[in-house]
């Protein structure tokens, strides 16, 4: 099975991580993209870039025809599928293997076989894989579920036979909402998956997450290589990984390992795979799934092994058997991942789009960044909000926890919201410090904690954006602010989200005093970017864009906007019944029309973005105005997309 160039059939960071190695074991590379990825960093990496389609994933990455003819046209003779989009399509991979081009990846039958929540259980009981008890029959009858439920007893989990990233799951504690959590539970994974089978399971409470990386190659070897801890979750979505697992010790190891190792065994697994399993705070560990695919956290096991995972891929591709063998897998120190998303978790992690103003990935000893970006590129709606992955490595646990902190505030990103602060604050959180935070952390201990969206900005980044909020002017000194060279106090007002300072500046002599309030701040700027505040010297890192300035100072980056000379906007207050977009996105579906009456809170339009959807209510009792939206429209930010007269017959202005 040889092959000579390889496709990517993928976007963003694994795309570039994919490229990087097949390079290096000297492979010409393609990239493919949609329109909106024209000028993405995975296109500029590879030897061969080929353009696939418009923005929807279902009419670009999702294309398999385009794919093919892509390969057919650069003539690549093998496929990376990445993870996402086609990584666990059995289809495509038969495809591939119709056309004469090698997937890299397993065959088309253990895709299948693991795609499926209900036959990949059944499978692993057969195998002696220790499942958890519950109702994974071929009968889907109302009659049968709901017996089958009461047999299973509460808590009762249901989930999708063909789901992923917790569309379709429903955990249920009162039998009397079983008949409706099975309804909804259906509805949601025909919509997602054009499958709405379900299979049953006793619902495990506050488990962790651990998982076993797998390999298998065609000479009838499997081995696995630790296992990574995905506890750290919202909404069913991993934020953070580690390896090896502050749960696991070295007996429990191999159990677990033995366990997934005889999984990839009775599908014939070939390639790299992951074992997803339960750990019960008794200590019971129960098969969850299995993704056959690399996953999105296998960087903290390439940094605890040594091992470059996609480079086994390749090799086990091309035929070869596993580098190693299951007494020579060793594991050293300690690894932990983060993701980077576009989102604002103070704002229900709502999705942000934006142009990329200024990136420079943290760097230094035991540190990684996995990214797909560059400077000018704009995150969009239209795929999913994750941008990086930051990595840190370190002899012990609290070594990489510490490094990884530094890494993520040290990372500079500009032009985009984020979630950098919502990361080190669960890094630095006791629960997670202390290795014990389980699936429940984020909803539970964390859910009320006041560093969900990072502390308020402090006096002294409200004293430096006022120093650095209008550019100077071309012939001024390199960093001079716009009023270096005043005597009098001059008035800045500044916006910060959703808080407005007016802040007082006066200079002499290269130092200048800023009041906020009661608060006195003294402030020098110096070249190459560094401020002495109040005798304390540090560097920081400002972009402006329009009357936005985003700055980052000590661990955080905000926002900044001048409004000093902005006339008095109307804004749309609570009861307003203005309903404005929140993001960049594609209206899903339109639940009134012109004239009806309804309720605070009633749903109106659901809105798409970045594979989330979001369901946007009626902030008053009312009549709704006139309607022109339609499912699949494309909105912007802010944009009205209805209007409704409040019930007791006022509205604002727009």
């Amino acid at each position: 099975m040889s092959f000579e160039k390889i496709l990517i059939a993928n976007r963003g960071e694994i795309a570039c991580r994919v490229i990087a190695t097949a390079q290096s074991l000297g492979y010409r590379t393609v990239a493919v993209y949609s329109k909106p990825d024209a000028l993405a960093r995975h296109v500029q990496m590879a030897d061969e870039a080929v353009c696939i389609g418009p923005a929807l994933a279902s009419a670009s990455y999702l294309n398999v025809d385009a794919l093919l003819a892509a390969c057919q046209q650069t003539g690549a003779d093998a496929v990376h599928p990445g993870y996402g989009f086609l990584s666990e399509n059995a289809a495509f991979a038969k495809a591939c293997q119709n056309a004469g081009i090698t997937f890299i990846g397993p065959d088309e039958a253990a895709i299948h076989l693991m795609g499926s929540k209900r036959l990949s259980k059944i499978a692993m009981i057969e195998a002696g894989v220790p499942c958890i008890p519950g109702y994974e029959g071929e009968d889907q009858s109302d009659a049968t579920l709901l017996a089958e439920a009461e047999r299973i007893g509460l808590p009762l989990m249901i989930k999708a036979s063909a789901g992923g990233g917790g569309r379709g799951m429903r955990v249920v504690t009162d039998a009397n909402e079983i008949p409706a959590q099975l309804k909804s539970a259906r509805q949601e994974a025909a919509s997602a998956f054009g499958s709405d089978e379900l299979i049953l399971e006793r619902a495990v409470m506050e488990p962790r997450h651990v998982e076993i990386q797998v390999f298998g190659d065609r000479h009838g070897n499997v081995i696995h290589l630790g296992e990574r801890d995905c506890s750290v979750q919202r909404r069913h979505q991993k934020v953070v990984e580690e390896a090896p697992s502050p749960a696991v010790d070295a007996t429990l190891r191999a159990q677990m390992g033995e366990a997934a190792v005889n999984a990839a065994k009775a599908c014939n697994y070939v390639g790299a795979g992951t074992v997803e399993f339960l750990l019960a705070p008794n200590g019971e560990f129960y098969f969850l799934e299995m993704n056959t695919r690399l996953q999105v956290e296998h960087p903290v096991t390439e940094l605890v092994t040594g091992q470059d995972l996609v480079a086994w891929q390749i090799r086990v591709a091309r035929g070869e058997p596993l580098p190693l063998q299951q007494d020579q897998v060793t594991l050293s120190g300690h690894a932990i991942e983060v993701r980077l998303y576009a989102e604002d978790p103070a704002q229900n992690y709502m999705p942000q789009t934006g142009k990329i103003l200024h990136w420079r990935p943290a760097s230094g000893d035991g540190v990684r960044i996995d990214h797909g970006l560059c400077e000018g590129y704009l995150v969009g709606s239209h795929y999913d909000p994750m941008l990086a992955k930051i990595i840190a490595w370190g002899e012990s646990r609290d070594d990489a926890r510490r490094r990884l902190i530094r890494a993520v505030e040290d990372t500079q990103l500009m032009g985009v919201g984020d979630n950098r602060a919502f990361l080190a604050a669960i890094l630095r959180h006791s629960s997670f410090a202390n290795g014990t935070a389980t699936t429940a952390f984020i909803g539970g201990d964390f859910a009320n904690d006041a560093s969900l969206s990072g502390d308020a900005p402090q006096p002294s980044l409200w004293a430096l954006a006022a120093l650095l909020a209008r550019p100077a002017k071309p012939h001024s000194p390199d960093l001079q602010a716009w009023h270096s060279s005043s005597v009098g106090a001059q008035p800045l007002k500044l916006r910060c989200g959703d808080t407005e300072h007016t802040l007082y500046v006066q200079t002499q002599q290269g130092t200048s005093t800023v009041q906020l309030g009661d608060t006195h701040l003294q402030l020098a700027l110096e070249s190459g970017q560094r401020v002495t505040i109040n005798g304390v010297s540090a560097p920081y890192r400002f972009v402006h864009e329009g009357n936005q300035l985003w700055l980052q100072f000590q661990g955080h980056c905000v926002c900044f906007q001048d409004i000093t000379h902005s006339a008095v906007a109307g804004v749309d207050k609570a009861g307003s019944g203005h309903i404005r977009a929140p993001m960049d996105g594609a209206i899903v579906d339109v639940l009134v029309q012109e004239g009806d009456h309804i309720s605070r809170g009633q749903v109106l339009v659901a809105l798409e973005a970045m594979k989330m959807e979001h369901s946007l209510k009626a902030d008053c009792d009312g009549v709704v105005g006139p309607i022109t939206l339609k499912p699949g429209d494309q909105v912007k930010r802010q944009q009205l997309l209805a209007t409704i007269t409040p019930a007791d017959g006022s509205q604002e202005s727009q």
